[in-house]
Parts: structure tokens; C-alpha cells; sequence
């Protein structure tokens, strides 16, 4: 399948690294071509250079957003939160008729709020849109024709690629979305990844409680020691 991941950060790397391992033809969306391949320092989480992942896995196509999404069947975005809707709006074009995997967090960094919520990493991120939005709802509305999936948020992308590395692989991810069809396109791909337990949430209004979940996943996380991923199970009765 041609799939374009949108994004040249950590998470968007293990999805192009993983897609191209399965076999798939795999395009990377950046902004400015020119300039992911002239940075020589780390990025902000301390990712190499971007022009070094591309020789490490050659085969995978650096291209604008949107001539990325203009070859693919499938798009993951990977862009930023506070700049995901901005980003992909501007490549409706491209993006119409197709199914969008969504796995933004819509944080805003270093909030000025009331009542900070100090963590090992800095203030924690506020959410914006939070409780009655998402991010994922902004992005359907902004852009009507696109089938708008929410999944892989629940987690670390390392893990969203790999589930067996934690517990064996015995731990739930999570659907929600307007479009069945795309929501079974999104379920196939997440076994391609290892994983048999998805739990279809319903309608992607689902999208705010799995946004909002990022808080909880990181007071989880910072419980049990960064750098420790964990997995959450849905027990049924």
C-alpha cells in the first residue's frame, strides 16, 4: 500500500520505519524538504538528524505534506498538535477521498495556567480543545471529505508499532471514527503491527476521552519511571 506519514519527529519515524519494514511504499511529509535534510543538530526530543534516518532506511520518499499526501492511499499524522490543523488544511486538496489516521496530542507547551502541574520534564501541557472538542473532530470539520480516523494516541509510537514489547503484546488500542470503512483500513493496519485487541470506541466524538487520556498516560508513566512503557488492558466481563 503507498502510505504517507505526515511528520519527521520520533513517533512519525517508528511508523515509517515499521511500514517499510512490512513492505509497504512509504512517503514522509515534512514542511521544507530542503531544510529537514540541512539540520545537523538533534531535534527538541533529541532525534538525529532527520537526513541520518533516511540513510539508515533507504527506500522512504522525504516530500513536502503535500505531495506526500497526494501519493498515498493512507496518511498517518504525525504533525505537531498545535499545528496539525493549520498543516493539514492546507493540503485539503490532496487529502480528499482518503482515510487519515490521527494520532496528534493538542498540547500547548509551557501554559500560563493557575495551578501548573510540575513534572521530570517541565510543566505539564495544557489541552486545547479539551472536554467538549478535539483535535480530531476540528480536523473532520475542517476538512469534510476526508475519512478522519483517532487511534495510536493511547501510546508511545514506539509501542503503537510494536505491541508484543510490552506484556507480550496483551494490551488494548483503541478506534474511534465517523467512516466504518476507514475505521476497518486503521484495524488492519494495527494487526499488521502486532496488535489483536482494538476496541472500536464508536463515532470520533470517542476522540476526546482518548486526547484527554494523554494526561493520565503521563501520570502513569511518570509513577512508574520515565522510559518505563506500560500498556493498558481492557478486561471485559
Amino acid at each position: 500500500m503507498k502510505i504517507a506519514v505526515l511528520g519527521t519527529g520520533g513517533g512519525a519515524r517508528a511508523h515509517t520505519a515499521k511500514l517499510l519494514e512490512l513492505g509497504h511504499d512509504v512517503s514522509v511529509g515534512t514542511r521544507d524538504v530542503d531544510a529537514t535534510l540541512a539540520r545537523t543538530e538533534p531535534d527538541m526530543m533529541g532525534n538525529p538528524p532527520y537526513r541520518q534516518f533516511l540513510a539508515d532506511h533507504p527506500g522512504i520518499q522525504l516530500r513536502t505534506f503535500a505531495n506526500a499526501a497526494a501519493t498515498a492511499d493512507l496518511v498517518i499524522n504525525g504533525i505537531d498538535g498545535a499545528n496539525a490543523l493549520a498543516a493539514l488544511t492546507a493540503i485539503a486538496n490532496q487529502l480528499a477521498g482518503k482515510t487519515l489516521i490521527d494520532y496528534a496530542v493538542p498540547y500547548l507547551y509551557n501554559p500560563q495556567v493557575e495551578h501548573p502541574w510540575p513534572t521530570p520534564f517541565g510543566v505539564m501541557p495544557k489541552l486545547e480543545p479539551c472536554d467538549t472538542d478535539s483535535l480530531a473532530e476540528q480536523i473532520q470539520r475542517a476538512l469534510p471529505e476526508v475519512r478522519v480516523v483517532k487511534s495510536l494516541v493511547t501510546q508511545e509510537q514506539d509501542t503503537v508499532v510494536n505491541p508484543k514489547a510490552v506484556g507480550g503484546g496483551d494490551h488494548t488500542m483503541f478506534v474511534a471514527g465517523d467512516d466504518e470503512q476507514a475505521k476497518k483500513t486503521t484495524t488492519e493496519l494495527l494487526r499488521s503491527y502486532g496488535w489483536s485487541d482494538i476496541l472500536d470506541l464508536g463515532g470520533l466524538v470517542a476522540a476526546r476521552g482518548m486526547e484527554m487520556y494523554a494526561h493520565m498516560h503521563a501520570a502513569i508513566g511518570i509513577a512508574l519511571g520515565l522510559g518505563n512503557h506500560f500498556g493498558v488492558k481492557i478486561i471485559r466481563h
